[in-house]
C-alpha cells in the first residue's frame, strides 16, 4: 500500500461527539507493556458512524457489533470483520460503520506488530485484514467466541480484554536483540525532539544508512523521513486540539514547519482535519484519538 504523500483524506460532515459514544482505555499488563500501547473499548449506539482514523499504529480489534468499511487515502477500501487486524495507517483515513458499533481492541507498538504478525509494516500498511488470515484460525475462533459472549452478556469487557491479551502473548515470536534495539532506538529518536534530525538516527545505529531506512520501514511502516513527518504532524495536531495551548508552545509548533500552508497541509494529511477544524470539534472522536496519551509508543 502507499506511503505518505501530499494527498489527504478529510471528512466533510459532522464528527461523532463524546455525548454519542463511550471510549475507555484499559491498563496493559506489565508482560505486554512493550507490545501494546493500550487496550480500549469503544461503544456508539448510532445507526451510522462516519469518522476519521488519524495515522496510527497497528491494531488487533474485535467488532462484536457493527460492520463497516475503511477508505484509505489512495481510494482503496477494506470491509471490516468480526476479528480485525488493522495494519499501521500511514495517513488519515475515513471509516463508515453501520451501527450500533462496539469495538474491543489492542493498539500495538511497532515491536508488538512485528512480534505478533511477522508482517512487513511498510508493505502491509493501510489495510484492514481478517485477523485469522494472518494470525491463524485459533484467533479467529477465539475472537468469535469472545464476541458472542460479549453480545449475550456472559463476558464483560475486562474479561474479553484479558483473553485477548493472553492470546497476543501466546502468539509473540521474538525478534533478534539487534532488531529490538533498533526499534527502541527509533522510538527514542522520535520522542527526543519535535522535529528530530535524521542524521542523529543514522549515527546512533550500528547499521548502514540503507539498512536503517529498510528496517525502520519494515517495523514502523514508513522510512525515517516520512515517519518523522507523521509524528510531527500528529503531535502538532494533538497540541492544537488542546483548548488552552500556551502561546510559546504554539509558536514552537509553528516554527517546526516551513510555513503556515505547510503546517495546514501536513496536519490535514496525517490527522484528517486542518488545525482550525480540530478546534471546531473539541468533543469529537477524532479529538479523542489525537490526545497525546495515544502517542505512547513515543517513549
Amino acid at each position: 500500500m502507499g506511503k505518505a504523500s501530499g494527498r489527504s483524506v478529510e471528512a466533510d460532515g459532522e464528527l461523532a461527539q463524546t455525548s454519542r459514544f463511550e471510549l475507555s482505555y484499559i491498563p496493559v499488563p506489565e508482560q505486554l507493556a512493550h507490545h501494546v500501547t493500550t487496550f480500549y473499548y469503544f461503544r456508539c449506539e448510532e445507526a451510522e458512524l462516519n469518522e476519521i482514523q488519524p495515522a496510527a499504529v497497528g491494531q488487533l480489534a474485535l467488532f462484536p457489533r457493527g460492520e463497516g468499511e475503511i477508505i484509505f487515502r489512495d481510494g482503496t477500501s477494506d470491509r471490516s470483520h468480526e476479528v480485525n487486524l488493522l495494519s499501521p495507517v500511514s495517513v488519515a483515513a475515513n471509516f463508515v460503520v453501520d451501527g450500533p458499533f462496539h469495538a474491543i481492541g489492542a493498539a500495538l507498538t511497532p515491536l508488538g506488530w512485528a512480534e505478533l504478525t511477522g508482517l512487513h509494516a511498510g508493505e502491509h500498511a493501510n489495510r484492514l485484514y481478517a485477523a485469522a488470515d494472518y494470525l491463524g484460525e485459533d484467533i479467529g475462533r477465539l475472537g468469535a467466541e469472545l464476541c458472542a459472549a460479549y453480545r449475550d452478556g456472559t463476558m464483560e469487557v475486562e474479561a474479553c480484554v484479558e483473553a485477548l491479551g493472553q492470546c497476543i502473548a501466546s502468539l509473540l515470536r521474538p525478534l533478534s536483540d539487534e532488531h529490538r534495539k533498533l526499534i527502541s532506538l527509533t522510538a527514542d529518536w522520535l520522542s527526543g525532539d519535535f522535529n528530530p534530525e535524521i542524521d542523529e538516527l543514522f549515527a546512533a545505529s550500528r547499521y548502514s544508512r540503507r539498512q536503517v531506512q529498510r528496517l525502520v520501514d519494515q517495523y514502523f511502516g514508513l522510512p525515517p523521513t516520512a515517519l518523522r513527518r507523521k509524528y510531527r504532524a500528529l503531535r502538532a495536531a494533538a497540541m492544537f486540539a488542546q483548548p488552552d495551548l500556551p502561546p510559546e508552545t504554539e509558536a514552537m509548533v509553528r516554527e517546526s514547519f516551513y510555513d503556515q500552508p505547510h503546517l495546514i497541509r501536513e496536519i490535514r494529511l496525517f490527522a484528517g482535519r486542518t488545525p482550525a477544524r480540530l478546534s471546531d470539534d473539541p468533543d469529537s472522536y477524532l479529538h479523542e484519538m489525537l490526545d497525546l496519551r495515544n502517542l505512547r509508543e513515543l517513549r
